[in-house]
This record gives structure tokens, C-alpha cells and sequence, in this order.
């Protein structure tokens, strides 16, 4: 059974900090792409960050770029994303997602954990 799971997420003050966790089972991590998306209610999910299989390739979006960073642990089957100097505008729903390098495979989804900026 596939399992994508995500944790961390909650209320924080603008200028804080979160660390997101992403706990995965069921398949073979180290031949995935991680990634992290988010979504505000009337928006398309997009890309906040992503790492290659063996964690020697990073990339972030422009909004996030210098305050938030990937990891990852092959070793245990988790992705990471800290977040610091959090903004309002970071306030969304964010899913962990798996990637296949090969096409014979699934996308796979987490279900998602809401972080909300806030004073």
C-alpha cells in the first residue's frame, strides 16, 4: 500500500519558522523525484520545491527561494521542507508528491497539511 504522509503544518506568526515532514511507504523512494505543492482555495496547485532522488539536485520557486529548503533521507523515506521568515502568502495547503523516473510507474500524492501565516 502506497502511503504519502504529511505532518508539521499548523498556526504560525509572520516571521517564523516550520519544519514539514514527509513520511513514505509502499514503494521504492530512491527512484522518485520529492516534491512539495501547495494550494489556496480558487488557485492551481504549483511547485514550491522539489529534489532529485539522491539529493544533489534542488530547485525552488521564486517566491520561496532563500527561506525555504528541501531534504531529504533516503534512509528513512522522508522529505523535508523548512520554512523561515514566513509570510502571510505562504498560507496554503501543502502536499508531499513522488515523481517516478520512469514512466512505468505512479505519481504519487500526499493528502496535505494546512499552514496558515498569521497574526
Amino acid at each position: 500500500q502506497v502511503q504519502l504522509v504529511e505532518s508539521g503544518g499548523g498556526l504560525v506568526q509572520p516571521g517564523g519558522s516550520l519544519r514539514l515532514s514527509c513520511t513514505a511507504s509502499g514503494f521504492t523512494f530512491t527512484g522518485y523525484v520529492m516534491s512539495w505543492y501547495r494550494q489556496n482555495p480558487g488557485k492551481e496547485r504549483m511547485l514550491v520545491a522539489a529534489i532529485a532522488p539522491a539529493g544533489g539536485n534542488t530547485n525552488y520557486a521564486d517566491s520561496v527561494k532563500g527561506r525555504f529548503t528541501i531534504s531529504r533521507n533516503n534512509a528513512k523515506n522522508t522529505v523535508d521542507l523548512q520554512m523561515n521568515s514566513l509570510k502571510p502568502e505562504d498560507t496554503a495547503v501543502y502536499y508531499c508528491k513522488a515523481t517516478p523516473l520512469s514512466t512505468r510507474f505512479s505519481d504519487y500524492w500526499g493528502q496535505g497539511t494546512q499552514v496558515t501565516v498569521s497574526a
